[in-house]
C-alpha cells in the first residue's frame, strides 16, 4: 500500500472502527445487560461511555504519534521495553481463540434467525463465515473500508427509526408499569464489564495506522467520531429493551416488529450478519497485521514475515483463520457460554488496556495525564466487575511475561557471545 489513493481517511476509519463496535453485539448485548441490571442497565452504558472516552482518545494520540502495525504492543515496548511490549502482543493474539468463537456464534444467531435453520447448519455455516472473512481480507481492507461506512450509516438509521417509532408504539412485551427494581451496584458493574465488549476494537485502529493517508490528522478524529456513535447508538438499543419482557434470543426482533410492522427478522438479521462479518474481518486483519510485527521481531517464526502482491500478511492471516476454524469445531462440541467467552476476552483487553494507558504516561505530553488517571480508574472499575472472569488474563501474563523475559534474556546473551566471538 505505497499509493495515497489505496489508503484510508477519518471517514472510512470511523465507519470501520463503528462497524467492528457494533459488530453483532449491537442487536444482542443490550439485551443481555438488560437481564442482568434491569432498567439499570441504562446507568450502566452511561457509565461505560463516559469512561471509555479517555481510553479513546488516549489510544487515539498515541496511534497518531506512534502509527506502527504492532499497536498496543509496540506502545508498551516503547515505554517499558522489549518484555513488555512482546508480553502484550501475545496476549493480544491469545483473544483469538475465544473471542472469534464468540463474535462468530452471535452473527450465526441472525443467520438462524433469517433463514430459520435447524441446529445442525450451525457449524457449517459458522465455517463458511471463517472462509468468507479469509477471501475478503486476501487483497486488503481497502474495499472493506468502504463497505463498513455504508454498513454504519444505515445502522445508525436503523436504530433511529425504532427510537423515533418507539416513542410512539409501545414493543410487544412491554410491561407499561413493570415495578422498580431495586438498585444493586454488583448488578450495574458486572453490566459494565459484560457490555465492555462493545468498545473492545478502540485499539484495533492502531494496528492499521499504516493503512491511513494521514494518521497524524485522521486517526484522532475517526476514533472519537466512531466511539461516540457506537455509544449512542448502543444507549439507544437498550432503551428500546429495557423493558421488554421475551425468552427470544433476539429481542430487537420482536421490537422491530411491533414498530415496523414486520420484517424484523430480515432487517435485523441482515444487519447483525454484516455487522458480525465487519467485527471479524477487522480483527483478523489486524491480528494478522500484529503477527507480521511479531515475527520480524522474532517472537514469532519468520514463516509468517512474507507479504502477499497486496501487501497482505497472507500467511498471518491463514493461520489466524485456521485457528478460527479449529476453536469453533471445538466449541461446537463442548458446553460453552456466551457470556464466560464475552468475560474472559475482556479480561484480556483490560490488561491490554491498562498497560497502554500506562505506556501513555511516559509517551505523551503531561497535558494528557488527567485522561490517563481516568482511564486506568475505569480499567480498575471493569476488572472489578469482571471478577473470577480475568483469571484466564491473569493466567495468560503469568504464563508468557516470564517466558519472554528469559526468551529476551537469551538472545540477549548470544548476541553478546557473538560478538566477543567475531571480535
Amino acid at each position: 500500500m505505497s499509493h495515497a489513493s489505496q489508503k484510508i481517511g477519518r471517514w472510512h476509519g470511523a465507519g470501520l472502527l463503528t462497524t467492528t463496535l457494533l459488530g453483532t453485539s449491537v442487536f444482542i448485548l443490550p439485551q443481555m445487560t438488560t437481564a442482568l441490571a434491569g432498567s439499570y442497565a441504562m446507568l450502566s452504558w452511561a457509565l461505560l461511555l463516559i469512561a471509555i472516552l479517555p481510553v479513546a482518545m488516549v489510544f487515539a494520540k498515541l496511534s497518531s504519534l506512534y502509527p506502527h502495525a504492532g499497536g498496543p504492543a509496540f506502545f508498551v515496548e516503547k515505554a517499558f521495553g522489549v518484555t513488555a511490549g512482546r508480553t502484550i502482543g501475545v496476549l493480544f493474539l491469545f483473544v483469538v481463540p475465544i473471542g472469534a468463537p464468540a463474535a462468530i456464534i452471535m452473527t450465526y444467531w441472525f443467520i438462524e434467525t433469517l433463514f430459520q435453520l435447524s441446529p445442525e447448519w450451525g457449524l457449517p455455516v459458522q465455517l463458511a463465515i471463517v472462509g468468507l472473512v479469509l477471501a475478503l481480507n486476501y487483497r486488503g481492507i481497502q474495499l472493506s473500508a468502504s463497505l463498513q461506512l455504508g454498513l454504519t450509516l444505515i445502522i445508525t438509521l436503523v436504530v433511529m427509526a425504532l427510537l423515533i417509532g418507539g416513542g410512539f408504539i409501545q414493543p410487544t412485551g412491554v410491561q407499561a408499569h413493570s415495578p422498580p427494581v431495586p438498585f444493586n451496584l454488583n448488578a450495574v458493574l458486572g453490566a459494565m464489564g459484560l457490555a465492555f465488549w462493545s468498545f473492545l476494537g478502540i485499539e484495533a485502529l492502531s494496528h492499521l495506522a499504516g493503512d491511513f493517508r494521514d494518521p497524524k490528522r485522521d486517526l484522532v478524529p475517526a476514533i472519537m467520531m466512531g466511539t461516540l456513535l457506537v455509544g449512542a447508538i448502543y444507549l439507544g438499543c437498550t432503551y428500546l429493551l429495557v423493558d421488554v419482557d421475551t425468552t427470544s434470543t433476539l429481542a430487537m426482533v420482536e421490537v422491530f416488529d411491533r414498530i415496523a410492522g414486520g420484517y424484523g427478522a430480515y432487517v435485523i438479521g441482515l444487519l447483525g450478519i454484516a455487522g458480525g462479518l465487519a467485527t471479524v474481518n477487522v480483527y483478523t486483519a489486524s491480528l494478522a497485521r500484529l503477527s507480521w510485527s511479531l515475527s520480524q521481531d522474532g517472537v514469532l517464526p519468520a514463516y509468517f514475515i512474507k507479504l502477499n502482491q497486496f501487501g497482505v500478511p497472507l500467511r498471518a492471516l491463514q493461520v489466524i483463520q485456521a485457528i478460527m476454524a479449529v476453536t469453533l469445531v471445538i466449541t461446537h462440541y463442548s458446553a460453552h457460554d456466551l457470556e464466560d467467552l464475552i468475560g474472559w476476552v475482556n479480561g484480556v483487553f483490560v490488561l491490554i488496556y491498562l498497560a497502554s494507558m500506562l505506556a501513555a504516561l511516559k509517551l505523551l505530553s503531561t497535558g494528557h495525564r488527567p485522561l490517563v488517571y481516568v482511564s486506568c480508574l475505569l480499567c480498575g472499575i471493569i476488572g472489578v466487575g469482571l471478577g473470577t472472569k480475568m483469571l484466564y488474563a491473569l493466567a495468560l501474563f503469568a504464563l508468557f511475561a516470564p517466558f519472554l523475559w528469559y526468551q529476551q534474556r537469551h538472545l540477549k546473551l548470544k548476541r553478546s557471545a557473538d560478538t566477543h566471538t567475531n571480535g
